[in-house]
């Protein structure tokens, strides 16, 4: 019942939308209604029957189809397309060629503009209750766990039973006095009883206030300030791993990305809020990866209230010679425990290119630069190792939750747009066109040790043994790469070309795709 009852509403709503777009481009010429409202009737009949059959065919018109922004631009920009080119094509095919262009691609372009808008409108005020979508269990079959998601039940348990000392109460007091008694009780249920006589609490930006500490063997420094307003972040967190003694721990706050966003969602009107969270994202994310943009960026923001994604700040730290031991949300930000195991490494000072070369394990076991385009948050080549301790491997063999790659460069992998630049391995030699897949030396460790031996006796490829098997797991593509070296060995020119066409067969026709 309530089913009908929404379709038959949105189908009124859709009618008179179209039926104002009509009337506004009619009135738009200068004969106005008494010529083009008798001779345009027609076709507005039509147009509006196709309009109402190709909407329901494609669910333009159904609850729980359309729950998010990117599935109504998707639902209404095909619907109407499609209407707009049968109508188009019934015109042509009847010779009926008097009506005004204008009118008639003017009232789908209003009508589809109006219908974007009202449905934005919609949606933003029905998104707190998108659990009452009839399909809510197939939409959250596609949607991506938030950060709140990822990181509740895994880290921030609070549970040190190996921790013996009592809280310093100096430190205590230091804390309340910096952020308040209850902000003070989440960070010592995270951090447990290790914070005694040599820890340093501080709320700073300055590389200074660090260098500047009294002492060079702290067990603990926690910092309540937010990193995304320190300027020289790298070199603010080698500072910290100077002053730590072996083992020691750092505690650190950010306001990631997504926090971001959505406060900036939540703090202004539907449209007015994506249409300013556009315009952050450009002057605050954009701009500072450019180098010819990136001094105008400074210019404007100091530095200060950085954007900054949950796998950038881990990925820092982890640069920095920390490993993350836990994370909790507290309060507006993202609160992380590190400890200091190792010194800091370099900066690659190209770590913002689109274009990235990854060292990769190749023939005689020799490391290789593979070129393809960026498709993770800067700094996440540090913390694949803890992603894998975190989620372990989904199958296929990827990792699970890998809340290192953006969104953009989800879709790069979905089409390999990101894996074209590995052409430039082709033809320096370094990979042929069918082969196993070039893997980090991380991933590489987890293979059984024989496997690997094996492994290195050949040169990589660009399209793997995955696409043509379709393995489920981690075992499973083992399996897969070592029945093709088998057949190699055997036929390596006959074995190439069948699981060539094999992987392009599972690639066009059962949509196999890099997650």
């Amino acid at each position: 019942m309530e089913k009908s009852r929404f379709k038959v509403l949105t189908l009124i709503a859709d009618i008179g939308i179209l039926t104002v777009s009509f009337l506004i481009m009619v009135w738009s010429k200068p004969a106005s209604l008494r010529s083009y409202l008798p001779s345009h009737a027609p076709f507005f009949a039509v147009l509006v029957l196709i309009w109402i059959v190709v909407s329901l065919l494609n669910g333009k018109l159904h609850r729980g189809q359309i729950v998010n922004y990117t599935s109504l631009l998707f639902k209404v920009l095909t619907s109407n397309l499609i209407a707009i080119g049968i109508a188009a094509l019934l015109m042509y095919t009847i010779r009926d060629l008097h009506y005004s262009r204008a009118i008639v691609l003017g009232t789908a372009g209003i009508a589809t503009f109006l219908e974007l808008i009202s449905g934005a409108l919609f949606i933003a005020y029905k998104k707190a209750s998108v659990q009452d979508y009839e399909e809510y269990e197939k939409y959250k079959a596609y949607h991506k766990p938030s950060e709140y998601d990822l990181v509740k039940g895994t880290n921030g348990r609070g549970k040190h039973p190996e921790e013996k000392a009592e809280v310093h109460p100096s430190v205590i007091k230091a804390l309340e006095n910096e952020c308040g008694k209850e902000m003070t009780n989440a960070i010592l249920k995270m951090t447990g009883n290790k914070l005694t006589s040599h820890t340093a609490v501080l709320s700073t930006t300055t590389i200074f206030n660090i260098t500047s500490l009294s002492h060079d063997d702290y067990n603990y420094i926690i910092n309540l300030h937010k990193i995304n307003d320190i300027k020289r972040l790298d070199e603010f967190m080698d500072a910290v791993n100077c002053k730590l003694r072996e083992k020691g721990y750092f505690f650190c706050c950010v306001e990631t990305k997504d926090q971001r966003k959505s406060r900036i969602l939540k703090k202004f009107p539907p449209l007015l809020n994506y249409i300013y969270y556009t315009l952050d994202f450009v002057i605050k994310r954009v701009m500072p990866k450019l180098k010819w943009t990136r001094k105008i960026y400074f210019l404007l923001t100091r530095g200060e209230n950085a954007v900054i994604s949950r796998a950038e700040a881990l990925g820092r730290l982890s640069r920095a010679g920390f490993r993350i031991k836990q994370e909790s949300f507290i309060g507006n930000l993202l609160c992380i425990e590190a400890r200091k195991y190792f010194d800091p490494v370099p900066v690659n000072e190209n770590i913002f290119s689109p274009l990235i070369a990854l060292p990769r394990v190749g023939k005689a076991g020799k490391i290789i630069k593979v070129y393809k385009l960026r498709t993770m948050h800067p700094y996440s080549e540090y913390i694949q190792d803890y992603v894998y301790r975190l989620h372990d491997l989904q199958e296929g063999g990827k990792f699970r939750h890998d809340f290192r790659i953006t969104s953009w460069g989800a879709v790069c992998r979905k089409i390999w747009l990101d894996e074209l630049p590995m052409l430039i391995n082709y033809f320096r030699g370094d990979m042929k066109l069918f082969g196993i897949r070039p893997l980090s030396r991380h991933y590489f460790e987890l293979y059984r040790p024989e496997v690997r031996e094996r492994r290195i006796k050949y040169k990589p490829g660009l399209i793997p043994p995955f696409y043509a098997d379709m393995p489920s797991d981690l075992d499973a593509i083992q399996a897969s790469e070592l029945k093709y070296l088998d057949a190699y060995d055997k036929h390596p020119i006959r074995t190439d070309i069948r699981y060539f066409f094999k992987s392009m067969w599972n690639i066009m026709f059962y949509k196999a795709r890099s997650n």
